[in-house]
């Protein structure tokens, strides 16, 4: 909130400061290309003459590892203070968004809602590759929008249905999840804005635990804590019982199609406990992510998993949707589960190919969470072709 009032109040110089957040991004490039070496996995002989795993893809490109370092590089995380602590980074929000707004007039892919006996799940495309959320009780018309980070396009979308917004969930503090709150708040009065205490929300009205249960009409939804992209993230679990349909995961920036969100504010351990959180739905479970990086992502896990055929099949059918700009999601956690990486730290294979083995004390979780954090090393280096 106070980066909203300190950039309200700078409005007559925001065209100069976005040129000075410009300046940083350029700088953080600038530095991040100077300094990346790349070098091509190679595969290790065995000294035993044991029969070793497929080597991965020399499509790969990635810094060699510096063990205790943090991932994200010094400027990388002056950045991310800026965007998440200061004005500067309400105002990044607002450039993206007018941006995104005159690139994508429509929004960025052709979505299709989802209709569940009365229950009505509508993804809404903003900025470059968001996703908002609108799900409906089609008999009371009442409708809850989940990251509304567009405020004109979902509002846009609350008209065309007809309904009356009650409720916000906000899975985290980042501007292009929360930057609608302020807008849609004041403009629906009896509406309430649902997320972590922890994360710093703007505009908060009700603070959620985990477990907690917001209850609008039919609709029965669950907030799962879920730390690590932030410190504050929550997932929002619709439950399918009261309509008799599938339940719905709302995953914000946890997981998405065959990938998984950065680790800004936690650590592999973390992750691995939120990620295991989701592993324990059901494989029915709709998965509604906040981005959409499906393409990126099924290439990365192409990488690391070259004869995967769940996951070949599945880019086959991505591509075609991309290529006509249609929307990839949802997918299910059944489907997650066999082609995506992050999950799969459970998998012989990958913990052959990528993995360090047993910890010292024979601890599993451990090496599960040294695999995801190279997992998502490499993936924050890999180069889409």
């Amino acid at each position: 909130m106070a980066a909203v009032v300190a950039a309200t109040a700078l409005k007559g110089r925001g065209a100069r400061n976005a040129r000075v957040l410009r300046g940083i991004l350029a700088g953080a490039t600038a530095n991040k290309a100077s300094h990346n070496r790349t070098r091509a996995l190679q595969s290790h002989s065995s000294p035993e003459g044991k029969e070793e795993p497929e080597p991965l893809s020399p499509e790969l490109e990635y810094i060699p590892r510096k063990r205790g370092k943090n991932p994200m590089k010094a400027v990388g995380l002056a950045w991310y203070s800026l965007y998440t602590r200061t004005w500067l980074g309400y105002l990044f929000y607002r450039q993206q968004l007018r941006r995104a707004r005159n690139r994508y007039p429509k929004g960025h892919s052709k979505t299709q809602p989802r209709l569940f006996n009365g229950v009505k799940v509508l993804p809404i495309p903003v900025l470059s590759d968001n996703y908002s959320y609108l799900i409906i009780d089609t008999q009371a018309q009442l409708a809850v929008a989940v990251d509304p980070s567009d405020p004109r396009a979902v509002q846009a979308s609350i008209e065309k249905e007809g309904v009356t917004l009650v409720a916000i969930l906000c899975t985290h503090k980042h501007w292009d999840h929360s930057g609608g709150n302020r807008d849609l708040s004041r403009r629906h009065r009896d509406c309430r804005v649902y997320g972590s205490p922890q994360d710093g929300i703007p505009y908060l009205t009700h603070p959620l635990c985990h477990q907690d249960v917001v209850s609008v009409g039919r609709l029965q939804i669950r907030a799962l804590a879920t730390p690590g992209h932030t410190q504050g993230h929550l997932v929002y679990l619709l439950d399918g019982e009261p309509y008799k349909g599938p339940s719905c995961l709302f995953s914000g920036d946890l997981l998405f199609l065959s990938g998984c969100g950065r680790t800004f504010e936690g650590n592999a351990e973390t992750m691995l406990s939120s990620l295991d959180t989701v592993l324990g739905l059901g494989d029915d479970t709709l998965l509604w992510p906040g981005h959409e990086y499906a393409e990126e992502n099924l290439g990365f896990a192409g990488v690391v998993e070259p004869e995967n055929l769940a996951r070949e099949r599945k880019m086959q059918w991505v591509q075609q949707q991309r290529l006509e700009r249609k929307g990839t999601c949802p997918s299910t956690l059944g489907e997650e589960r066999s082609y995506n990486p992050f999950l799969r730290t459970h998998c012989l294979a990958l913990q052959e190919a990528l993995g360090p083995g047993p910890g010292p004390t024979g601890d599993d979780d451990c090496s599960r969470a040294q695999l995801l954090e190279e997992l998502r090393r490499l993936k924050d280096m890999h180069k889409s072709k």
